[in-house]
């Protein structure tokens, strides 16, 4: 099993920004996508952001122009900058990697998920 370990996160006012960081220490292979979700209350969890392997990313809408996902230097990690943050931002946020296995042809995606670290925006 992969441990993804998250970091950043907390309280922050409107229009003020923050940084998530995950990393997958114990992974002896290279992940296909990372990237984050997140989880308000009382609703679905959402995707924010993906960045995949070839360095393509995807964002909700929501945070386009606002957030920015990263891979890191170090193999498996993955970051997310946060900007110019709204109250609606306020969430739980889940770090996500997914492996990728082709054999014969077949494709097989495994996910893995963090424990989730809170955002709240608030003043």
């Amino acid at each position: 099993q992969v441990e993804l370990v998250e970091s950043g996160g907390g309280l922050v006012q409107p229009g003020g920004s923050l940084s998530l960081s995950c990393a997958a220490p114990g992974s002896i292979f290279s992940f296909y996508a990372m990237g984050w979700y997140r989880q308000a209350p009382g609703k679905q969890r959402e995707l924010v952001a993906v960045i995949i392997s070839d360095g393509s990313t995807n964002y909700t809408d929501s945070v386009k122009g606002r957030f920015t996902v990263s891979r890191g230097n170090a193999k498996n990690t993955v970051s997310l900058q946060m900007n110019t943050l709204k109250p609606e931002d306020t969430a739980v946020y889940y770090c996500y990697a997914q492996r990728r296995t082709i054999t014969l042809g077949i494709i097989n995606d495994y996910d893995f998920w963090g424990r989730g670290t809170q955002v709240t925006v608030s003043s």
